[in-house]
């Protein structure tokens, strides 16, 4: 099965010679001169996987060149840190590289896109890398999935991971639980509830269909709760508001003052919401 190619793929980012040749001259470099990159978007290392990418290269030697750029006398590794970290454990002085002339946004996306289509990265070091687009290269959620070959609410998705607390972000790097299990974890907006819940996912081993079940047993619990305690008048208004702008809505109402709170998930997102309020003013004035 030929595997898919992300976003506009590997060759798209990297620049060709002003010659228009495709042809990839590669070189032997001191692996002393190779540096990491601060770029890197992968945080962890598989030492089984490292291993027997080490028996590999014992065997056959390095079969696809890593890819770096010149940075002042040495070279910055772009794409390739598993065969250089082997490399180096097996006492190798010399490797077969790319040099590239590309910048640091370049750079960056050039790792990412290698570790995703090499499935390297796991869902935190995924988002923690779109994160980095945004912040570091202003890219928008639009532009992070075309470069990488997905769709916004894919990406909108990964980047909510990373909102929740630190010790569930941990769970889903070290693969405890799934990146299913924690969008049903959201289902909580307290992170102390996510937390508990999140033990008990773990300690059950709970499947993530079981856990959307029981998150929907205790919505219905909550929700039933609040219907009870809360005007009936209110309540209606809450389900019409939530028809009409498609998210979640909760009106809170005291005796003289009250708040209307209406939920969004990114920016395209309150962008959509506060669009259909102009497009209502705009009618209404009209």
């Amino acid at each position: 099965m030929q595997k898919k190619v992300l976003g506009r793929g590997l060759k798209a980012l990297i620049p060709e010679t002003s010659g228009g040749s495709v042809r990839e001259v590669i070189e032997y470099i001191d692996v002393d001169k190779i540096k990491t990159s601060r770029l890197q978007p992968r945080e962890k290392f598989d030492d089984d996987k490292l291993n027997e990418l080490m028996a590999s290269i014992k065997e056959k030697g390095v079969v696809q060149p890593v890819l770096v750029r010149r940075i002042g006398g040495f070279y910055e590794l772009i794409a390739g840190e598993r065969r250089l970290r082997s490399v180096k454990k097996l006492g190798m002085s010399t490797m077969p590289a790319i040099i590239k002339d590309v910048s640091d946004t370049e750079a960056f996306q050039i790792s990412l896109i290698e570790n995703l289509q090499r499935e390297n990265l796991n869902a935190i070091e995924e988002a923690h890398g779109y994160q980095r687009l945004i912040d570091e290269f202003e890219f928008t959620q639009e532009k992070i999935a075309q470069a990488v070959g997905k769709d916004r609410s894919s990406v909108a998705n990964a980047l909510r991971l990373i909102r929740l607390p630190a010790e569930i972000q941990e769970l889903v790097s070290r693969g405890t639980i799934t990146p299913g299990h924690a969008r049903a974890i959201m289902g909580f907006q307290d992170p102390k509830a996510q937390i508990k819940f999140a033990q008990l996912i773990v300690n059950k081993g709970l499947s993530v269909r079981e856990a959307e079940n029981h998150l929907s047993r205790q919505s219905q619990v909550i929700k039933k709760k609040m219907i009870s305690s809360k005007d009936p008048h209110i309540h209606q208004l809450e389900e019409q508001l939530q028809r009409i702008v498609g998210t979640k809505v909760r009106i809170t109402h005291g005796k003289k003052r009250g708040k209307i709170q209406i939920e969004y998930f990114s920016p395209e997102d309150l962008d959509r919401i506060l669009n259909l309020f102009i497009s209502v003013a705009g009618k209404h004035n009209n």
